[in-house]
């Protein structure tokens, strides 16, 4: 354990989700705070044994790879949103960082499951690891996606090992209608101070534009970057970001996304259950007010 202790860095925060919830946003504009250090990247997926939505690995993590996500001081937030559904993520966060500040952001359950389905095919991300999630019942019948959705059961989770005072919930939509009062919220909840953030600097990079199938030449694009070591390929990604450009939305590297796919009431319904039962143990468990997300 101490030899282990050695080399996992000190971290203060965790953006633990969930997907498809306003986080990217919320990361993008935290790294303007001179007293905040957001992971790069933004989603390490190495303390959670989900590493995104179809990957999962219960292995040790590698902590000298972790190390290298954080580069400067202040308090480090590890803002892989995997984290939250992830049942071996509490334990471990509790076991390395008792202390650690969480933040949770949480969107409507149908219009976030429906966006992280469309996100999911848009990309090819199901086929790419043998699955066809074409069929929505298909696709949420995969606790790969409904386990992102059931917000009661993954914080319930999180509140076996921290405290409730440690968990800050945000409701997705505040962040596009007062971004100012939900940026002082997280900066107090992380005990930083209030900055004055520069909101149009603030890219989301997630967007349904931005997701577009990846070509052939865009796959060999991706693979030749993945071999750049980090020192040489952060500065360019932090650049790109900085202005808003995403690389993959040249034509050559990706083509244009069908449109967006929605889900009938049969569908809608086939949650209801479930979402409901799920709503009613996160209220019970956090005193949030989910009565309007409730499926009728």
């Amino acid at each position: 354990m101490e030899g282990v202790l050695s080399v996992v860095p000190e971290v203060g925060a965790f953006l633990l989700g969930a997907p498809k919830c306003g986080t990217t946003w919320l990361a993008d504009a935290l790294s303007q705070h001179p007293g905040v250090c957001v992971s790069d990247p933004k989603e390490p997926n190495i303390v959670a044994s989900h590493k995104g939505t179809f990957p999962r690995d219960d292995s040790e993590p590698d902590w000298e790879a972790y190390s290298g996500c954080f580069s400067s001081g202040g308090v480090r937030i590890d803002c892989s949103v995997h984290a939250l559904a992830c049942p071996v993520a509490p334990s471990r966060v509790a076991r390395f960082w008792p202390e650690a500040r969480l933040v949770v952001c949480l969107r409507e359950p149908v219009s976030r499951t429906i966006s992280h389905w469309n996100m999911i095919l848009d990309t090819g991300e199901d086929a790419e690891f043998g699955e066809d999630w074409s069929n929505f019942e298909v696709a949420w019948a995969d606790s790969r996606l409904n386990c992102d959705t059931l917000y009661g059961a993954s914080v319930t989770r999180w509140l076996e090992y921290f405290g409730r005072d440690s968990i800050l919930l945000i409701e997705a939509n505040r962040m596009r209608h007062e971004p100012v009062a939900v940026l002082a919220e997280v900066c107090a909840h992380l005990g930083v101070d209030e900055y004055a953030f520069d909101l149009d600097a603030v890219h989301n990079a997630n967007t349904a534009a931005d997701r577009r199938p990846i070509t052939f030449f865009g796959r060999i694009f991706r693979f030749t970057a993945s071999l750049l070591p980090g020192f040489l390929k952060g500065p360019i990604v932090r650049r790109l970001q900085a202005r808003g450009t995403n690389v993959y939305k040249m034509p050559v590297l990706s083509s244009e996304a069908p449109e967006k796919r929605v889900i009938s009431d049969a569908q809608r319904a086939l949650l209801a259950e479930q979402v409901n039962a799920d709503l009613t143990l996160l209220e019970g468990a956090t005193g949030f007010d989910a009565s309007g997300w409730r499926i009728a």
